[in-house]
Order: structure tokens, then sequence, then C-alpha cells
């Protein structure tokens, strides 16, 4: 594919967009029960969550963070019996970390509050018709993100 310069719209939607989705990120996260976490620790929660066990340094490599924060972080989730770890069976020396049950139920019930707060938002600021233009909005966010 060849590479063009952003159209001046194409510039002006990344802006929007950007602005935008970081506001939307902040409110959900107001709604979310968090229970006392850290955001590092609900970042490792919600990854293991979408994309299942993983050792620390794939978490940190994945997070962009230092291994020795992860550890700290998963000790933390596991002291709350959110995680488990296991022995890694390909390297004895490392150990494999999952979403335990209370984890998924903590991610699933954040993300139900997330869901209903911004439900309810859009049933009191948009039509009918605006929530359905927003959802293919979120198809071309797709097509962007490539998902």
């Amino acid at each position: 594919m060849e590479t063009r310069e952003p159209t001046a719209a194409a510039v002006q939607a990344a802006r929007a967009v950007r602005i935008e989705l970081g506001r939307l990120r902040r409110r959900l996260r107001e709604n979310y029960d968090r229970s006392e976490l850290t955001a590092s620790q609900t970042a490792l929660l919600g990854r293991l969550g979408r994309e299942g066990p993983a050792t620390a340094s794939e978490l940190a490599s994945a997070e962009g963070v230092r291994p020795q924060s992860v550890a700290l972080s998963i000790s933390a989730l596991a002291g709350r019996g959110l995680v488990t770890r296991t022995p890694d069976p390909h390297d004895g020396r490392r150990q494999v970390v999952s979403l335990g049950p209370s984890g998924r139920e903590f991610l699933e019930s954040s993300r139900a509050a997330g869901e209903g707060w911004l439900a309810g938002v859009l049933t009191e600021r948009l039509t009918e018709a605006e929530c359905a233009t927003l959802a293919e909005a979120m198809t071309l966010l797709e097509r962007v993100t490539g998902l």
C-alpha cells in the first residue's frame, strides 16, 4: 500500500478521535469498580482477560513496562485472589499467570458497570438514529485498528 500525506480531514478526525476516546476512557474508569486496584493492576487483569494466560515477561513486554513492576502487580493481584500462578510447562523457572475466577468476575462486573453507564448516557443524550450512526462509526474504527 502506498504511503500518502494525511489529508486535513484525516488530521482533524485523528485529533477528535484521540481526544474523545481519552475522555470516554476516563469516564468509563470512573464507573468501574476498581476495588482499590492501581491502573497497572487493572490493565494486567484486562490483558489476561482478553489474551489469556501469560508469563510475567510477556505481560511486561505487552504493557511496555519493566518485568519487576509486573512482578509486583502480579503478587498484589495473586494476594487478592484475582490471578493464579502455575509453573510454566516449558520452563520450570518461570510461572504462567492466569485470570482466576474472582478476577474474571471483577472484570465482568466492571465492564458491565461501564457499559451500563454508557448506555444510559447514550439514551439520555442521543436519538436512536444518532446511536445507530455512532455504532456505524465504531465499525470504521475497527477497520482503522485492524481488528
